[in-house]
């Protein structure tokens, strides 16, 4: 857990390092707002083409016409509407997908719901953050794999410091925390089931010979409107209040690391990416402090099997 030297100097990776990326494709899930429409963004100002997965018909076509406004109207921008917490609006995003676009240099695996206050489930019962955050990208990483490794591309999970905050294991005997239902711990728990999926992952593509890379990140503290959407009342008013001082970076900044993971060469795979300053929380982007709860190989083959008995994907791997 020992954090290393940022190997991009003082000022951490930044978008300078981008070059031309004409001819790539990236796919980002949650594009329509706060880091992942910076990524996309950033990506447009780079001549690559992406494509936003997105719950919201409306808000991403607003996000389209702006970008549009910014990079004129051939910018090469798509939405294809997606629920992560509809596992059949999922199955049925990625085959649409599959059939327009050719290659998929990077999926950016960045939606995510935080700190729901209630248990609520999603529409095939799984507790709502789970169901969203892990078991939606599970699938759709799943669906969407043999177009990334066609054109030897990565896969980026966005996780959270959040991780941390919980138990440190998988809560097997009840997935759905009918038992112990709280916002936090189970939001972590999310984050952490999303970072051993990548990390057995990195084992599991390994053993099979396969040329997918994945990389795992998490964006800070940045602002973005994360916990105004699911958080409760109490969670919304603490993260206003921070969000006014240094230990919250801006919705762009927080899109370095996962632009780094999708476009970097050289970087390890079992590690965590993100700001390296003050908590981890701000600062220059790059390798930073990995709980080694969080790639335990004997409670990630675990939850890899429980991924697929439960939400009925089974990997060809």
């Amino acid at each position: 857990m020992t954090k290393v030297s940022n190997q991009f100097g003082p000022r951490g990776w930044t978008p300078d390092r981008l070059g031309d990326l004409s001819g790539k494709t990236f796919v980002i899930t949650g594009a329509n707002s706060g880091t992942g429409f910076q990524a996309a963004r950033i990506l447009l100002s780079r001549h690559a083409r992406v494509v936003m997965l997105n719950r919201s018909v409306e808000k991403s076509n607003d996000a389209i016409d702006t970008l549009r406004a910014e990079f004129g109207d051939a910018a090469d921008v798509q939405f294809v509407q997606m629920d992560l917490s509809d596992l059949t609006s999922v199955r049925n995003a990625a085959a649409e997908l599959l059939d327009t676009t050719a290659k998929i240099d990077a999926l950016i695996c960045n939606a995510a719901i935080a700190q729901v206050p209630i248990q609520k489930f999603t529409k095939d019962g799984f507790e709502s953050q789970l169901g969203t955050n892990h078991y939606g990208h599970f699938v759709l990483c799943g669906l969407l794999f043999d177009r990334i490794e066609a054109s030897e591309g990565r896969i980026v999970v966005v996780a959270s410091l959040g991780y941390k905050m919980g138990i440190k294991i998988i809560q097997f005997d009840d997935m759905n925390w009918d038992k112990n239902y709280s916002a936090n711990p189970v939001y972590s728990q999310s984050k952490l089931a999303q970072m051993m999926f990548a990390y057995e992952f990195q084992d599991r593509v390994k053993e099979a010979g396969k040329s997918v890379e994945a990389y795992v990140c998490h964006p800070g503290s940045s602002a973005t409107s994360l916990i105004s959407t699911s958080g409760g009342k109490l969670t919304r008013a603490v993260w206003w209040l921070m969000s006014k001082t240094p230990m919250v970076q801006t919705a762009q900044q927080g899109a370095y690391p996962c632009l780094m993971c999708a476009t970097e060469t050289g970087l390890e795979q079992r590690a965590f990416y993100g700001p390296t300053g003050r908590m981890e929380f701000v600062g220059p982007v790059g390798e930073g402090a990995l709980e080694p709860y969080a790639h335990d190989k004997e409670v990630m083959s675990c939850l890899w099997d429980v991924s697929e008995q439960a939400t009925g994907f089974r990997w060809d791997l």
